[in-house]
């Protein structure tokens, strides 16, 4: 199993490394780790004090992110920067979907989900309905949740209440946030034990 390298060794690690880093606390995104690398690893000798820390960093970089692009769209009357939805959809649907039936989950992913996959055959096609319906009222985006352990009828509670809200602005800042939710939690679970 993968460990993160201690946080006092990550200044010194190549960015191939730094990359590598990244794809297991986030999902592998080449979108993300250059807004990673321009915004928050920019100096490439830039310390914390742990893996907490990067990842707050990242989640004030993606909020900045977020209200630049919303602004800059409003101001020229087009589409908000598609960079976000690539960030966004690096995610793995949440119990599959028709779309995507092959879709292929990390090890972390595939672990998180375990939950998820404990119920009803019932259940698990109405998750499919949900992640179509949920792409279809926000096109471009996944549904994104820290799913912390919880049960299929809770996600997709949680899931439908997001869809009737039909709010894509929240949807982005929600799944930016839950995102740096699930690597602070996969950090917890990853770092190097001494």
């Amino acid at each position: 199993m993968y460990r993160l390298p201690s946080i006092s060794l990550f200044p010194s690690l190549s960015k191939e490394e730094k990359v590598e880093v990244l794809a297991h606390l986030f999902e592998r995104c080449e979108t993300l780790t250059e807004l990673i690398f321009s915004t928050v690893l920019y100096d490439s000798n830039t310390t914390f004090a742990s893996y907490t820390q990067l990842i707050e960093a990242v989640r004030t970089a993606l909020r900045k992110y977020l209200t630049e692009a919303e602004e800059t769209a409003e101001k020229t009357h087009t589409a908000i920067d598609s960079k976000i939805a690539k960030i966004i959809a690096a995610h793995p649907r949440l119990g599959g979907s028709s779309k995507a039936s092959a879709e292929k989950l990390s090890q972390h992913s595939s672990s998180e989900q375990k939950s998820l996959q404990t119920s009803s055959a019932e259940e698990a096609s109405l998750l499919v309905v949900l992640n179509d319906e949920y792409e279809s009222v926000f096109p471009g985006l996944r549904y994104v949740v820290f799913v912390n352990g919880r049960s299929r009828p809770v996600v997709m509670e949680n899931m439908s209440s997001r869809i009737a809200r039909n709010d894509i602005q929240k949807e982005r800042e929600e799944a930016f946030e839950a995102m740096c939710d699930i690597a602070n939690d996969r950090a917890s679970k990853l770092v190097e034990k001494i």
